[in-house]
């Protein structure tokens, strides 16, 4: 995880070149700063993910599919902005192998109220 307050910028590549983990875990942790956490994540066949305990937002990188949060299925490519609350079911299906997001994760534990 990088956490040099001096490093403004990190490519999608520098990012990729991380993953897998060691653990051979799909996405990582590229930037931390307060509440701040940028993660990179490029699932592969099937999206796993669980509702998380902040609110997120990805920024598509590369590929496309169809993003599900909560009773809303919505197609999506590179260059969308998707949004996740925090506690709310939500996954990429039928996606490109290519995908890629950048993953924003920011605020409280429990998330923003909506509107705030």
């Amino acid at each position: 995880m990088t956490e040099n307050k001096e490093k403004i910028r990190i490519s999608v590549e520098e990012a990729l070149a991380q993953l897998p983990t060691p653990e051979g875990k799909l996405f990582a942790n590229v930037f931390k700063r307060g509440d701040l956490t940028v993660e990179i994540y490029a699932p592969h066949g099937i999206d796993p993910q669980q509702p998380h305990a902040r609110d997120e937002i990805y920024f598509v990188a590369h590929g496309e599919g169809l993003y599900i949060c909560g009773d809303t299925r919505q197609p999506f490519g590179a260059g969308d902005f998707l949004f996740a609350p925090a506690g709310a079911a939500h996954r990429f299906e039928d996606f490109s192998d290519d995908l890629v997001v950048w993953v924003i994760f920011f605020g409280p534990e429990g998330g923003y109220p909506p509107g705030k």
